[in-house]
């Protein structure tokens, strides 16, 4: 056996943990360091005012820098052009995925030369960061994608129609600060796709090609939280235990993606996000019960006696609440789930069969369907599309 797990330099969760970030931001800063901290924000603007607040009570000067959506090549050059403008020294992100993943892209180039297509996988040159990037604080206001704790940051390109990852171990943030107070807010559309996307993501790392035993442990933890809360949270919104539990359900995530990979949910859901205006976890919560059903019968029919096959059942076992489900009551479960959540299919995205053909020849080609316990043949990789319209 050999593995490694990887994530931030430092992780406080709990309630309330937000009011650290002035001690811990300082910390990572140099009296003689110089400029201001960028704070990467998203659409929310009272969490960054007291973030503000708390990093002008630590003596610390800031800018600001906001991402409206989800993060694409354009945005990050002309954040990373506003940060060197400002001669930033440390990059704060405070949102959803958007925001937390535009500031580690940030950090990273401010301290690398060249042009952000430099270091993307598959559309780029996937050169390795030949230096540290600036420190990073992550801070997550939604509770999906673990973006805190993970070494990637995922960009959108116009120009190619695809969203892919800028990736490299020294993009882990320095601090990561989870605080489920952050979420309770969200409204119950944001709090299901994101949850939805939690969910899918510890899902795909149990089963992935290259789950390990940390891993597995904290997947089985998360699924077991987003199992019993992630419905309560989307329907009372101000349950501080459902909120908890969704919060570390993300967190989970996040730790074991960036360790055990994903799957062919994940692997759509890029080429898909790049073409249509899509969510991401509403994406992912549309075609997950597909991807479950379909791997689950490629691996019965072609290696059942695949470890996988197993965990499928292990997985619907946590979902349920009864160890002796069964996969296919898993899948069932899930899709239940979506139902109740108001999930629509990918129809409702602009997505059509014509498009098919496309989304199969980039899914095949993402970094996320390498993990995936099978390798899915063509007609099954559009059949999972198909059944999600």
């Amino acid at each position: 056996m050999h593995f490694e797990f990887a994530t931030a330099g430092r992780i406080i969760f709990g309630e309330g943990t937000l009011r650290e970030v002035g001690p811990a931001a300082r910390a990572l800063v140099p009296d003689t360091a110089g400029g201001p901290v960028l704070v990467v924000t998203g659409r929310s603007s009272r969490a960054g005012t007291a973030l503000l607040n708390m990093l002008d009570s630590a003596g610390l000067s800031a800018v600001t820098f906001a991402v409206a959506g989800e993060p694409t090549i354009p945005l990050v050059r002309k954040g990373t052009r506003f940060a060197r403008e400002h001669g930033c020294n440390l990059v704060i992100g405070l949102g959803g995925g958007s925001a937390v993943d535009t500031a580690k892209a940030i950090a990273a180039l401010l301290t690398n030369e060249g042009d952000v297509l430099d270091y993307l996988e598959v559309i780029g040159r996937s050169l390795p960061l030949r230096q540290p990037p600036v420190p990073c604080i992550a801070i997550p206001t939604t509770a999906g994608t673990g973006a805190e704790v993970t070494r990637n940051a995922v960009l959108g390109s116009p120009e190619h129609q695809v969203k892919v990852s800028l990736r490299h171990p020294l993009m882990l943030p320095r601090i990561a600060i989870v605080d489920p107070e952050l979420t309770y807010d969200l409204p119950a559309e944001v709090t299901a796709s994101t949850g939805l996307d939690a969910l899918t993501q510890l899902l795909e790392a149990y089963v992935s090609g290259r789950a390990n035993p940390l891993t597995d442990a904290i997947c089985r933890e998360g699924l077991q939280r987003a199992a019993r809360s992630l419905v309560r949270a989307c329907q009372e919104g101000r349950d501080a235990a459902a909120r908890r539990d969704m919060a570390l359900a993300s967190l989970f995530g996040g730790l074991a993606l960036a360790n055990a990979g994903l799957g062919a949910a994940h692997g759509f859901a890029g080429p898909i996000g790049g073409m249509f205006d899509a969510p991401h976890g509403a994406v992912c919560a549309a075609l997950l019960p597909h991807v479950m059903a379909v791997n689950v019968r490629a691996l019965g029919q072609r290696v059942p006696e695949h470890a996988a096959r197993q965990r499928y059942d292990e997985v619907a076992g946590l979902l349920t609440g009864k160890p002796a489900a069964t996969a296919e009551q898993g899948i069932q479960w899930v899709g239940e789930v979506c139902r109740t959540l108001h999930i629509p299919g990918l129809r409702c995205y602009g997505v059509q069969a014509k498009d098919l053909p496309t989304l199969v020849e980039k899914g095949a080609a993402a970094s996320s369907m390498k993990a995936n316990p099978i390798v899915l043949a063509e007609e099954e990789l559009h059949e999972i599309l198909t059944r999600a319209l």
